[in-house]
């Protein structure tokens, strides 16, 4: 079912269902998966929110660059990327030639419930989130255009629907 499908590569705001529905994607097509947030953390040996802590986001922006760089080259892989890999424009010119790129649009309203508590977010942990990821919306959605291939909206809050959606950009449809 999958061989003649491209790397999938996954893009979107925080919140949007990356993760989940790559690993549930890596499952019906019988690919590998990866969560580039994931590896930095097992390279690393520390989480997120401490790479950011000591070392700034641009230390972490370099550190996710390496990655996708080496994740991008992969074939027949699916990846979810962190929210901000298209803050780099080699990130975006990676991902869009080597794969194909799904970006799952999410209403900040959805974006907001969905991390409310999450703690694993450092961008998120001031006093506004609400406006954190207004801000963040406004300067990255461009940026998550340019390098899609696709754009599904995940605002239904149907995971079926969704897959299904990201299943037909893939030409498989009704397959999920």
């Amino acid at each position: 079912m999958s061989s003649d499908i491209p790397a999938v590569f996954l893009i979107g705001p925080m919140g949007a269902g990356k993760s989940t529905l790559g690993r549930h994607l890596s499952q019906l097509l019988k690919r590998p998966f990866y969560d580039s947030d994931k590896v930095i953390e097992e390279r690393t040996g520390a989480d997120i929110p401490w790479i950011f802590d000591m070392e700034g986001e641009e230390g972490f922006r370099r550190r996710e660059e390496e990655i996708i760089d080496e994740l991008t080259q992969l074939s027949g892989i699916v990846m979810a990327t962190g929210g901000g890999v298209v803050m780099h424009e080699i990130n975006r010119q990676r991902l869009h030639e080597r794969g194909t790129v799904i970006y799952l649009w999410t209403p900040v309203e959805i974006q907001l419930a969905r991390t409310r508590h999450d703690r694993g977010r450092p961008l998120l942990q001031g006093s506004d989130p609400e406006s954190v990821l207004i801000k963040l919306f406004a300067t990255r959605d461009p940026l998550y255009r340019e390098a899609a291939h696709h754009l599904v909206s995940t605002a239904s809050g149907s995971f079926r629907k969704v897959t299904d959606d990201v299943l037909a950009c893939l030409g498989l449809e009704g397959a999920g």
